[in-house]
């Protein structure tokens, strides 16, 4: 549809709520005596035209399923945001007055605390990610035309996320995805590395896939026009290169180096009586939207108590590989509920996602070799519960989305995480990809949920346990084969461990998972055949761990505790079981890992040269029985 220029009065009245936003920004970071005024004021046309005549809200419910939803990517400019959603009503202007208080959910940078704010920001290079993955929901999951909006500083397009993302959005059509760039020229410490050079924006954004336009970021009409094309543009994101300037219409320091993150002092009254000056009377004029279209209604969805649509079916000793029985278990829960879905990176044919793939191809997100990317539009396809979404590559690549898990846990996302290929299990690989840090990054972030599961049937229960689980969950899943020990009618819980092997006269606690919790099966034997017995616990997830079974299962073997991991030492499952004796006397606690960066070698080498075999765990309980005998 054509773009039909605006009356006069309408274009004033949207360059006079920009002039407001400006002065709010001003008194809102005066009042905190922190904050980022000059970043709030580049972008104050955009904010104004998107709230006040382009995007399509819900002021009763700011979160409602089928608005239009904006992602502030540059979250610097919180202030701004605020005193968008205070002018459009939604709660007192005077509230803006409580930035950055500490009983205040107007935070330094946005985050979830805000019923108006879907997702945190303001760790740069994130936004464009979880646009992309909301959109892509939008587009083809929920089959509306609500549109995403994602204003991203000129500053933080030199991250590479940003590039994994649009790539994303280019070649998955995400045609109801606007990228909005901030060009203002200054980033922190000094000037961007592009300045305005707003042409070479446009040839990256181009190559990249996107329908572009290049604008003044200052000029309402040309906002709206923009905004109005993108709407009816098909099968490509499109982004908006906007140029402007930093402390635009701040007397003295527009387009200034120095002001990035200060309030303007003394210069503040000074200001806001330019801006006032600014504001011309328009009164009695009221803004109508026009020529958008009705947002088509999005289909009612429950995504909880989801469960697999049939129960695992395994033979006890049959060798299955828990990353098989967890693409088993993907295609599982899409059975019993099509809100289920899964991202890969590249490695659906390794993780076994594929399994998903080639049942319900619908329901599976190509993200190719870009994990920071996976991660961010796994947050953004988990938020506003539209999804249940399962995110899976190998668990060593993970740690490059770490910044991207610590804003998902932050934003207190759902999504689900799978990291296949841990330890040094994996083999003749090499070190470059063994995950043998992923357990410590996981029980890291705040609200996680850690499952290791040992076989098949734990591991198509941890999946379905996942997919009901608040927060970030982690699920570890190993390459090798490992023995099916588990009736397919054991019940799992998160948080409960399972003794395996037990006696009356067990003299030492064995604890592993998965490949050694394997080996430590095959210790026992060995140590039961010169008349020394050892109890076997599963932990199931090493976050939560279940404490109570550790001390009861620890305090019947003497207090003689044996841990062995495929891991490194730091932050995995020993120093979890050592923090959760840590208050109490009587354990003595053993802790095989992987000691040193490990090699390329058959799994089975390899777990015995780095000391987590069974030779190894028969001889160190040996030697703690022994050592404890004698001193007893």
């Amino acid at each position: 549809m054509a773009y039909l220029s605006l009356k006069e009065e309408t274009i004033q009245e949207l360059q006079n709520i920009a002039h407001r936003l400006r002065i709010h920004a001003i008194t809102s970071t005066q009042a905190a005596k922190s904050g980022h005024p000059t970043s709030c004021s580049s972008i104050a046309e955009i904010m104004s035209v998107l709230f006040f005549y382009t995007m399509r809200l819900n002021l009763q419910n700011p979160r409602h399923p089928a608005s239009d939803r904006l992602i502030l990517s540059k979250g610097h400019a919180a202030p701004i945001l605020y005193a968008a959603w205070a002018e459009v009503g939604l709660f007192p202007v005077e509230n803006l007055l409580n930035l950055r208080k500490y009983d205040s959910d107007l935070e330094g940078h946005p985050t979830p605390r805000s019923n108006f704010i879907d997702v945190a920001t303001g760790s740069l290079g994130q936004g464009v990610a979880i646009a992309a993955g909301m959109a892509y929901v939008g587009k083809y999951f929920d089959k509306s035309n609500y549109r995403i909006y994602v204003v991203v500083g000129d500053g933080e397009s030199a991250e590479g996320s940003v590039w994994e993302s649009l790539h994303f959005a280019a070649h998955h059509k995400l045609d109801n995805l606007c990228i909005i760039f901030d060009v203002n020229r200054l980033g922190q410490s000094g000037p961007t590395s592009l300045g305005h050079q707003t042409d070479i924006y446009r040839q990256r954004l181009e190559g990249f896939g996107c329908n572009v336009y290049v604008i003044n970021g200052h000029e309402v009409e040309d906002l709206i026009e923009a905004f109005h094309e993108a709407a009816y543009t098909k099968k490509k994101p499109t982004a908006v290169i906007a140029k402007t300037f930093k402390g635009k219409h701040f007397p003295n320091i527009e387009d200034m180096e120095c002001w990035h993150g200060r309030p303007l002092g003394n210069k503040a009254e000074s200001v806001i009586n330019h801006l006032q000056d600014l504001i011309v009377d328009a009164e009695g004029h009221e803004l109508s939207i026009k020529n958008l279209p009705s947002i088509v209604p999005v289909p009612d969805v429950d995504i909880t108590n989801v469960k697999l649509s049939t129960p695992p079916a395994y033979e006890i000793g049959d060798p299955i590989a828990t990353r098989l029985a967890y693409g088993s278990a993907l295609v599982k829960l899409v059975e019993y509920n099509n809100c289920v879905i899964a991202l890969d990176g590249d490695t659906s044919n390794s993780t076994f996602s594929d399994k998903l793939k080639k049942a319900f191809p619908a329901n599976f997100i190509e993200c190719f070799i870009a994990e920071q990317n996976l991660v961010g539009a796994a947050i953004g396809a988990a938020c506003r519960d539209r999804t249940i979404v399962f995110a899976s590559t190998f668990a060593a690549f993970f740690t490059r989305a770490f910044d991207q898990l610590r804003m998902g846990a932050i934003s207190g996302t759902n999504a689900n995480f799978v990291g296949t290929h841990c330890g040094v299990s994996i083999g003749e690989d090499g070190p470059s990809q063994m995950g043998l840090e992923d357990i410590a990054l996981f029980r890291a972030l705040p609200g996680s949920t850690v499952f290791y599961p040992s076989d098949a049937v734990s591991c198509e229960r941890a999946v379905e346990l996942a997919a009901n689980t608040k927060g970030i969950c982690f699920i570890r899943t190993s390459r090798p084969n490992t023995t099916v020990i588990y009736d397919n009618n054991e019940t799992f819980a998160v948080g409960k461990a399972h003794v395996l092997r037990q006696s009356p006269k067990d003299q030492i606690l064995l604890i592993g998972a998965c490949v050694t919790l394997m080996e430590c099966l095959r210790a026992a034997i060995g140590l039961e055949r010169i008349g020394m017995h050892a109890r076997v616990l599963d932990p199931f997830t090493i976050k939560p761990l279940d404490r109570e079974s550790i001390l009861e299962n620890g305090y019947a073997c003497y207090g003689l505790i044996l841990v062995v991991e495929d891991h490194y030492q730091h932050g995995g499952l020993g120093e979890a079981v050592l923090s959760a004796l840590a208050d109490r006397r009587g354990f003595i606690v053993k802790h095989l890992f992987v000691p040193s960066v490990p090699r390329s070698g058959s799994p089975n080498t390899l777990l015995d040269r780095f000391g987590i075999s069974a030779r190894h765990i028969y001889k160190a309980a040996k030697e703690l029985i022994e050592i404890d005998s004698t001193v007893f």
